[in-house]
């Protein structure tokens, strides 16, 4: 019998599991398995230095102190792995400080070996154990971290020899430093970029569902009343015909939001204002926009079509029958203007602050907080028998368009 999706657990990797106290840590970060390769490269580099320990320090000056320098530098990468295993060393000190005692402990070579040793050989840890500072400061802060990281580690490099080693034939661990630093910064650059744009395509993939079952359960009732409700009033005329001329626009106006496409690509994508007013179009409502598009963030736009929408709200329950509501974008470049006036009755003085003062925050908090929040102004002017006109005032990154 088959599982259900409920009982189905992941395939994991031995390597996985020898690390699966970790694997909701890394769940969470997109570079997680990179930090787990580097970290069994750690533990390899650090076999690697140990035999080079064993082998060269009889011929150090101080053999002695080398070894308690090595212990010291063996409790430091314990710590340093925990802490990019774990995650609370995925810092920019945290790998600073690798990046340093690295740096330090390579310096020590001077001290604990003389020049004729240091000409012939690496620094006494072993430049492919200091990498792993490299490694870290790459997955980090992507390649130019890693590029830095393995410049550190290389001019360090150079120092101790007392040269600057061009002859890439001879000595080309520093191209390597650089190479290894500037391609796991890459490698984890794009793993961050890949798993945002994942997790967009998934949020709108449940956007959309969701949509969709909204959209039918929309249609089977909201849309259906509407629709009955208009067909109705107008059959049975006289004060009835108003309501009704309301439920056919709302109707109207809800089967365009139902039939509008949802927004791709996050928070940060451009959408077309003009064409979102356009959409507003109907047997009441006039618009007027550039015809070149007017791009504004999806979440910027949102708030303000939220905004309009309850103006053309308000003017079609109080402007009165015959009212017509216009709407005009004009596009300044550092800001974009929307006019929306209405042939009602206006409103009269003291409305709105009587309003206000029964607790009726309909237009303070729909649309001026809107319109504010955004770092905007939204300014109303009406009088009695003259309608209502706003006009909201929405600053836009100048040179957006490309």
């Amino acid at each position: 019998m088959p599982k259900s999706p409920q009982s189905v657990t992941p395939v994991s990797t031995g390597l996985d599991r020898i690390f699966s106290p970790w694997l909701r840590v890394d769940d969470l970060d997109p570079v997680g398995p990179l930090w787990r390769a580097a970290q069994i490269f750690r533990l390899a580099s650090f076999c690697y230095a140990l035999g080079f320990q064993i082998v060269v320090n009889h011929d150090l000056d101080r053999p002695g102190l080398t070894w308690a320098l090595f212990g010291l530098l063996a409790v430091a990468n314990i710590w340093w792995a925990a802490g990019y295993l774990v995650g609370f060393g995925r810092r920019w000190w945290f790998v600073a400080s690798e990046v340093a005692v690295s740096a330090v402990m390579m310096l020590s070579t001077s001290y604990v070996a003389d020049m004729a040793w240091v000409a012939n050989n690496q620094t006494w840890p072993t430049t492919l154990w200091m990498t792993n500072c490299v490694l870290s400061s790459a997955l980090l802060g992507g390649p130019w971290w890693g590029l830095l990281g393995g410049a550190a580690v290389g001019l360090t490099n150079f120092y101790v020899k007392g040269e600057i080693i061009l002859n890439f034939g001879r000595n080309a661990t520093a191209l390597l430093l650089l190479m290894t630093g500037m391609a796991i910064g890459l490698a984890a650059s794009r793993a961050r970029v890949t798993h945002e744009r994942l997790t967009i395509a998934i949020r709108a993939a449940a956007q959309a569902a969701e949509r969709e079952r909204l959209a039918r359960e929309v249609h089977d009732g909201v849309l259906q009343v509407l629709a009955l409700v208009a067909r109705r009033g107008t059959e049975i005329g006289g004060e009835t015909a108003q309501l009704a001329a309301l439920a056919a626009q709302q109707e109207q106006r809800l089967r365009r939001l139902i039939a509008a496409r949802p927004v791709d690509g996050g928070s940060d994508a451009q959408t077309d204002l003009a064409a979102a007013l356009q959409a507003l179009a109907a047997d009441g409502v006039s618009v007027s926009a550039p015809p070149d598009p007017v791009p504004l963030p999806a979440t910027v736009l949102a708030e303000v079509m939220s905004a309009i929408d309850n103006i053309l709200t308000n003017s079609a329950l109080h402007a009165g029958p015959e009212a017509h509501s216009y709407v005009l974008l004009e596009d300044l470049d550092d800001e974009v203007i929307i006019s929306v006036r209405d042939t009602g009755v206006g409103i009269a003085p003291g409305r709105l602050a009587q309003a206000r003062n029964e607790g009726r925050m309909g237009i303070d908090r729909s649309i001026v907080g809107r319109i504010e929040h955004l770092g905007g102004r939204a300014q109303l002017h009406s009088a009695p028998g003259m309608g209502t006109e706003w006009e909201l005032t929405i600053p836009v990154e100048k040179g957006r368009r490309r």
